[in-house]
């Protein structure tokens, strides 16, 4: 009886193929991107926030009459880099069309070897660490500005205003490297050094001895470098010891999450963007963006979202621009072919030997009423 079911299922799969069926099916497959990133831990609202908005696109992309689906397939790495590691490597065993929007350098680096290795496209990492962009690989693609463009407008602002007497807190690990050696060429360029150091672990807001070694050297400003649950740490108690000086971020913070985290404690504190504020409607991709989290209940409109909602339109883009039925090679070949191309007033360009889409940085700041002023 079982042999004859097993003769009768792969008679009529043979038939469904032979008469097109399987063809049919074979397209209608959804194209699956594989995301490894944070949605727990200290650093989860950064993963679910770039997550929402990459679905908020997909999802309106997919229910255009005639489209093959494009699905994210979702791990929590909790922001370790071991646990990011296992996660790459399931999706990739389980044959991900790409990997797409991991959050973080020490996660995105410990992704990188084996992303190269199977040659699986690496798109839109939530990072602008030099360290994932140099040397320069075939299979990966930056959305946003690097983290030295970032700290190079920091330290231009400050010195602007006269302020050179500059700390850096920082993450003890290859995000806060990344971030620190960027602050440290731009105050070089301008003979200057850090004043003070002083470090926190990833995952952690034990920031006491930082805040004891940075609050003595009397900085005139603060540059963090972290996720936005130690830098709340940070700045709160810097300023009950007295601390009056200037806090800057880099985006990586997640804008949303720290304005959360420090409420009114966060009026004045600076943070560097890579993507156009959302809540600008002057912009159109502000509001094209804006128009599509209205039409969706619990949907967050913050700079997060955004840049995973850009970042699945310009996946996208590469597919449609792609030559051929959708490959791996072909996807690289159509995202190359985005050359100088206005994403709602956002430019995005790649080329075969160029694989940072942009190099757009601005500053912005907390109002401390959860608010952003750009």
């Amino acid at each position: 009886m079982l042999l004859n079911r097993r003769r009768f299922s792969l008679a009529a799969g043979a038939a469904a193929t032979l008469g097109g069926f399987g063809l049919a099916r074979a397209q209608d497959t959804p194209l699956v991107l594989g995301q490894s990133a944070a949605f727990t831990g200290p650093a989860a609202q950064l993963g679910i926030q770039f997550h929402q908005g990459a679905k908020l696109f997909l999802d309106q992309y997919n229910a255009q009459p005639g489209r093959r689906n494009v699905v994210i397939k979702n791990l929590d790495d909790g922001y370790e880099p071991d646990r990011c590691a296992a996660n790459t490597q399931k999706l990739i065993e389980e044959d991900v069309f790409a990997l797409f929007g991991y959050i973080g350098t020490p996660t995105s680096l410990a992704a990188l070897p084996l992303a190269v290795k199977d040659k699986v496209p690496f798109v839109a990492p939530f990072t602008g660490a030099m360290s994932l962009r140099e040397p320069f690989q075939k299979n990966v693609f930056h959305l946003r500005a690097s983290y030295n463009d970032e700290t190079a407008l920091m330290v231009k602002q400050l010195t602007h205003l006269g302020l050179k007497k500059i700390a850096v807190f920082y993450q003890n690990d290859a995000y806060g490297k990344a971030g620190l050696d960027g602050v440290t060429l731009a105050l070089g360029e301008q003979q200057l050094k850090p004043v003070a150091l002083a470090t926190v672990e990833r995952n952690s807001a034990d920031v006491a001895q930082a805040v004891k070694a940075i609050v003595a050297a009397r900085p005139d400003a603060v540059v963090q470098v972290g996720a936005y649950k130690a830098c709340a740490a940070f700045i709160r108690e810097a300023r009950k010891a007295g601390y009056g000086g200037t806090f800057f971020n880099m985006s990586f913070v997640g804008t949303q999450a720290l304005a959360d985290e420090l409420g009114k404690d966060g009026a004045g504190v600076m943070i560097t963007q890579v993507v156009p504020s959302p809540y600008n409607q002057a912009n159109a991709l502000a509001r094209e963006f804006a128009e599509a989290a209205r039409k969706v209940n619990g949907a967050s409109v913050n700079f997060s979202s955004l840049e995973g909602y850009l970042a699945a339109k310009v996946l996208v883009e590469g597919l449609r621009k792609a030559p051929g039925k959708p490959t791996r090679d072909s996807l690289i070949t159509g995202l190359e072919s985005i050359d100088r191309q206005q994403f709602g007033g956002f430019e995005v360009s790649f080329s075969a030997k160029n694989h940072v889409g942009s190099k757009f940085v601005e500053l912005s700041m907390l109002t401390g009423d959860g608010r952003v002023r750009t």
